[in-house]
């Protein structure tokens, strides 16, 4: 791939932008802006990655002229800190920021940008030592692993860190920011100490103190810092108070709000104006019930720490799916978990999977979006092949699958297995189970047996859908009516 070739301007020279003449080095938005007689017009503007792949400042200096080794080494750093802001604001948007609040993170995180650049060096030193530049790929290779170390350790707070490095809270810059760099079991340590060590005046840390008087103890503080140790770093009145007051004003029962924190520690770290809040407005607007608020985030809270394109994703494909937009709110409102699953890994393949044994997956997906979190393989194949070895089609499957469609979620060996084998003793026809497969959704033991039993003790036979799926008040009744008969 070749740079990009941009039109000429006024004010420059229009010979460079010509095919013929000897070819200048290309140069990355953010160079130094001095003076030369040479065109910047064919100038590589990296600000989306990938871009091209760059050749060698080696190879370009054969043709450009000679230049000193100090001149060579500053344009090398100038495009390296260039490439580093590239990738670390697509990183943030693939993260879910907006471009905008991206671009604003980066152009303040001068200090983290260097250590990035730092981390470049350190990766490519004999590269380096030969004068060669890096290309966008070598760049991104090696810094996207290690941004997302950083944000499985920090979750959202990782914007702080970048924003702050090497300061990121100003009370807890030393442990903080080595957890940053080095990610490692001893900042656990680190972390459980800062929050089990006394202060000098003899009491535990304000933190400690705080989530002690919200209902939890100090045996369940360190599990949340053994899991997420930048915890123990949160502040009380900027992180913790104000996460706690909208819970409440939610709805959410004070009770609740230290399990919320145990399942979701890093829902402490997100920024209620950049994050959180812009995120409940965008579910709200695609149909999330916020009047539920309180028993959504109860349920799952770690829907409100996922970022804006995984979300995106997620309800773009239920879109494709055929689901409405109103539906696909009442989905995320009553089963907040489908939004951990992979749209690639999850959700499309079991689609597809469910479509091709005739179930209908927009339908499914709403009725029992469960499902969908299943592997296919694993899950799905064998379920089908049990039902296919007793003789039933595949087009009998697919119907039962779009009237009972969790009966993919059931165990075999537990569920379906014994119940088919007394379904078998009941001597009803195979049709039945075609007609009403919510008979592996009643308790075989307190529902299925019983009912039988006394069904036949009164010489009655019911279809299975009346025996089993009305109330016992009602069974009772049918069966006065058809001994009376």
């Amino acid at each position: 791939m070749t740079c990009l070739e941009v039109p000429p301007r006024p004010g420059l020279c229009p010979s460079r932008c010509q095919p013929r003449g000897p070819r200048l080095p290309p140069l990355r938005l953010g160079l130094s802006t001095a003076t030369s007689s040479s065109c910047r017009v064919c100038t590589l503007v990296s600000r989306q990655l990938p871009i091209c792949n760059a050749q060698s400042y080696a190879d370009d200096l054969q043709v450009a002229a000679p230049q000193s080794p100090t001149t060579v080494r500053s344009r090398l750093l100038a495009a390296e800190r260039e490439e580093a802001k590239a990738v670390l604001s697509l990183f943030l948007r693939q993260k879910g920021l907006r471009s905008t609040l991206a671009a604003r993170i980066v152009n303040k995180s001068d200090g983290f940008i260097e250590h990035l650049v730092s981390k470049l060096q350190i990766s490519y030193r004999s590269r380096y030592a030969e004068g060669r530049e890096l290309s966008t790929p070598e760049i991104r290779d090696a810094l996207l692993p290690y941004l997302e170390a950083l944000s499985r350790e920090h979750g959202d707070s990782l914007v702080e860190v970048v924003e702050n490095f090497p300061d990121p809270f100003s009370m807890e810059r030393e442990a903080l920011s080595s957890m940053a760099l080095t990610p490692t079991s001893s900042n656990k340590q680190k972390a459980i100490a800062r929050i089990s060590t006394p202060t000098s005046g003899g009491a535990l840390p304000e933190l400690v103190l705080y989530l002690l008087d919200l209902g939890m103890d100090h045996e369940e503080i360190k599990n949340i810092v053994r899991k997420f140790p930048a915890f123990a770093y949160y502040n009380v009145d900027r992180k913790i108070k104000p996460l706690v007051e909208l819970l409440l004003e939610l709805g959410v029962p004070r009770s609740s709000i230290p399990g919320i924190i145990k399942k979701r520690p890093q829902l402490c770290g997100i920024s209620m104006s950049d994050n959180l809040k812009p995120m409940m407005v965008y579910l709200e607007n695609i149909g999330v019930n916020k009047a539920r608020w309180s028993k959504v985030i109860c349920r799952f809270p770690a829907l409100l720490t996922y970022s804006r394109h995984k979300v995106e994703t997620t309800v773009s494909f239920l879109t494709e799916l055929g689901v409405s937009k109103e539906n696909i709110g009442k989905i995320l409102t009553r089963c907040p978990h489908l939004m951990s699953y992979s749209v690639n890994d999850n959700l499309r393949p079991t689609a597809e999977y469910f479509r091709s044994i005739g179930a209908d997956a927009a339908s499914l997906i709403q009725k029992s979006p469960q499902a969908f979190g299943l592997n296919v393989e694993v899950k799905l194949k064998p379920i089908t092949e049990f039902f296919m070895l007793r003789g039933f089609s595949m087009e009998e499957i697919g119907i039962m699958v779009n009237r009972f469609g969790i009966i993919h979620t059931l165990s075999l060996e537990e569920n379906l297995l014994p119940k088919y084998e007394f379904f078998l003793t009941m001597e009803y026809p195979r049709g039945e189970l075609v007609k009403f497969p919510q008979y592996f959704g009643y308790s075989l033991e307190q529902r299925i047996k019983p009912r039988y039993a006394q069904m036949t003790g009164c010489g009655v036979r019911l279809i299975l859908n009346q025996m089993l799926s009305v109330s016992d008040a009602r069974f009772e009744e049918i069966l006065q009516k058809r001994v009376g008969v």
